[in-house]
């Protein structure tokens, strides 16, 4: 049986996802077995695993912080907000259905708990450490008697609980106080330590609050890890979007505009984008503040036609095509790839009741929305013309495709052609092209993590502003490996790894990455 660890929030957000890819990166490189673990997950940003399962992004990032391939036992069951107060409900990997939350809280989710079980129980045997992350508060009084993702689960692991607050918010005393005297006395049993998380300033100044904290509690603070503002790991969570601050664009910066869609997901496309040294990426909701970008990218969304109609609404769609009218170039992927064509049909109302609504009209394509669901790691060759694709064709690409859509190609020709999905060879055409090249789109995830291909479209974009090309490319999947490595130092650093190991009953004394181990 494996050595579980789990770690709970005084609320959402305050960093749980973060410190559990730090985590399992600190127990990998004290040569464990690690595995990540969340077994009720909300989340747009979704992946797709090497045999074609769907989960949660964070965890994704979490199995890659422990060495290990992404599977869906990680993440058993993965909410996708579809619309206010419904989810598409995707179990081991397989959608199984939209539903209201009274109707999933209600009886829906209890059904589920055999295939929590058994995911972990599958995790159990395989690993030596499993880290846990629930999901929200455990004190949600409403939510408790049906809950599946917090103490329950860290009864079926045998888990120390470590209870995480934010104090960069504000009310993090508060919040641990609550939370333990909110549950019951069996589960404030379970939690085995404190950790206050974003912390800025001076450690002394703090101390009196520990003080009171582990006199009032009980509980010791295992940590005080400082706030960390450029981890560079990929967020789950679009509330980061809500709380980042637009930049203006810099003499010598190029300024790409990606279009804040209400139910935007896969928002991690643009990660390595935004890492782009002389790339200034804002992120629009109104057709104001649109301007005049180099570039805009229509993301992925888990609610195609509804947010196709918002961008009418909000005056966006006729913005973006007077651009594209004038020569702005326009990228759209999975869902943006579908608003930019001709016509987006739903017979099986899978996403509304419609029906078919038009496109931007700006790609030579037509959609059809089914029942059935795309996950599949893929990787393909380019084919495509234009300024971006044309010197680059033949070069191989890799990605995921996560989509409940058919697009067929009216016209033109295809941007990339498909090769490998899933493992299995294949020969599919994929995206499309217009305006010479300038507009283009795809169902393919994480195509701009291939370094040539985004190198290749800065620098189209600063010729065209008349910038030289932007120094270096920044090897991103080399440079995940380097921040993963940073933010376990920068968390072991401020952790204290002794008693964490006591706690979790480990035979041998953990240390952090770089200090002998």
């Amino acid at each position: 049986m494996a050595r579980a660890i789990m770690l709970q929030g005084t609320s959402s957000n305050v960093g749980k996802s973060v410190l559990a890819a730090a985590l399992c990166r600190i127990f990998y490189h004290n040569g464990y077995r690690v595995s990540p673990f969340k077994s009720q997950n909300m989340a747009l940003n979704s992946g797709a695993t090497p045999d074609g399962g769907e989960m949660g992004r964070a965890q994704i990032v979490q199995a890659l912080a422990a060495g290990v391939a992404p599977r869906v036992e990680m993440n058993p069951v993965l909410l996708k907000p579809t619309a206010h107060a419904c989810s598409q409900v995707v179990v081991l990997g397989r959608p199984v259905g939209n539903l209201g939350a009274r109707e999933y809280h209600g009886k829906f989710n209890q059904k589920l708990w055999s295939q929590v079980e058994g995911a972990y129980a599958t995790l159990d045997r395989e690993f030596e450490i499993i880290v846990i992350e629930g999901a929200g508060s455990p004190a949600e009084i409403n939510l408790k008697e049906q809950e599946i993702a917090n103490m329950r689960v860290a009864g079926l692991a045998r888990a120390p609980v470590l209870l995480v607050a934010d104090i960069d918010r504000g009310g993090a005393l508060a919040a641990v106080v609550g939370t333990l005297e909110l549950l019951e006395p069996r589960e404030r049993e379970m939690v085995a330590g404190i950790i206050i998380n974003k912390f800025r300033g001076d450690r002394d100044l703090l101390q009196p609050a520990l003080d009171f904290l582990e006199n009032r509690t009980g509980k010791p603070i295992l940590g005080v890890i400082p706030f960390i503002p450029d981890h560079g790991l990929p967020e789950e969570d679009s509330v980061v979007l809500e709380e980042a601050a637009n930049q203006p664009t810099l003499p010598g910066e190029i300024e790409i505009a990606a279009i804040k869609l209400p139910c935007i997901s896969n928002f991690t496309d643009f990660d390595a984008l935004a890492r782009e040294p002389g790339v200034n990426l804002r992120y629009i909701e109104k057709a104001r503040d649109l301007g005049n970008p180099d570039l805009i990218i229509l993301p992925g969304s888990k609610n195609t036609i509804g947010d196709l109609l918002w961008l009418r609404r909000q005056g966006l769609a006729a913005a973006i095509k007077n651009l594209a009218a004038r020569g702005t170039p326009v990228l759209g992927i999975c869902g943006g790839y579908q608003m930019l064509g001709q016509e987006i049909s739903d017979p099986d109302q899978v996403e509304t009741d419609a029906g078919q609504v038009d496109g931007l009209g700006l790609l030579p394509i037509k959609t059809i929305f089914q029942t059935t669901k795309a996950t599949n790691q893929v990787r393909g060759v380019i084919t495509g013309s234009g300024p971006f694709l044309e010197p680059l064709q033949g070069r191989e690409v890799q990605g995921y495709e996560i989509h409940m859509g058919a697009s067929t190609l009216c016209a033109g020709s295809p941007a990339f052609k498909i090769t490998s999905r899933g493992g299995q060879s294949v020969a599919i055409d994929d995206g499309a092209l217009a305006g010479e090249g300038l507009i283009l789109g795809t169902y393919i995830h994480g195509i701009l993590d291939n370094d040539f291909l985004r190198h290749r479209i800065i620098t189209v974009l600063r010729a065209r502003r008349g910038l030289p090309e932007s120094p270096g490319v920044p090897d991103f999947m080399n440079e995940q490996e380097r921040r993963f490595d940073a933010l376990a130092r920068q968390v072991a650093a401020h952790l204290d790894l002794e008693r964490l190991g006591a706690i979790m009953g480990l035979e041998r004394p953990l240390v952090g990455p770089g200090c002998g181990c």
